[in-house]
């Protein structure tokens, strides 16, 4: 009795181990993934987005320049001190623009569709309106400008009119 059991157990645990393979393939048929997409590289924005420091001091409404920061991806830029206003550059290789419209949007901000000399990407003003962040797609890349009117800013900086005027700028001397 004892060795029916054991030969219905084994037959069972036999069966059991065969049904636990995956439906369909075989070990000489390896499963099929899809192709990696590869970002297709966009246009070169240059460094700092081919603006000047003077441009930006100027267009970004710094007055002047007491700190900067350029590397290979961004600038920064500061005037007036450590509360002073502030614009930054940043350019994002084979990144999509949803990922960071949807990082906005996550915030609880409300980003606005736009279009820069012809390409698409959105724009964002913080609610009082003295920070300002504006992205414009290109290809799989984007670049994006920020300025912060600074937290003594005027009531009349608008940093969004900037961040437009700088990207203008950007998108006019691509390469």
């Amino acid at each position: 009795m004892r060795l029916m059991a054991a030969i219905v157990s084994g037959t069972a645990v036999v069966v059991l181990s065969a049904g636990c393979g995956s439906q369909g393939s075989t070990d000489n048929q390896p499963a099929v993934k899809p192709p990696l997409k590869v970002a297709t590289l966009g246009p070169f924005v240059g460094e700092c987005g081919h603006v000047t420091d003077d441009e930006v001091k100027t267009v970004g409404g710094l007055g002047a320049i007491t700190g900067s920061f350029k590397n290979s991806v961004g600038c920064n830029w500061s005037g007036g001190g450590l509360d002073g206003p502030t614009v930054t550059f940043a350019s994002y290789r084979g990144s999509p623009i949803g990922r960071e419209k949807a990082w906005v949007t996550s915030e609880g901000r409300n980003p606005e569709n736009i279009e820069v000399a012809g390409k698409p990407g959105f724009k964002d003003a913080s609610e009082n309106g003295m920070v300002c962040d504006l992205a414009v797609q290109l290809g799989d890349d984007f670049f994006e400008w920020s300025t912060s009117a600074g937290i003594f800013g005027a009531a009349h900086a608008d940093p969004c009119a900037r961040n437009l005027a700088l990207a203008t700028l950007t998108v006019q001397r691509l390469q």
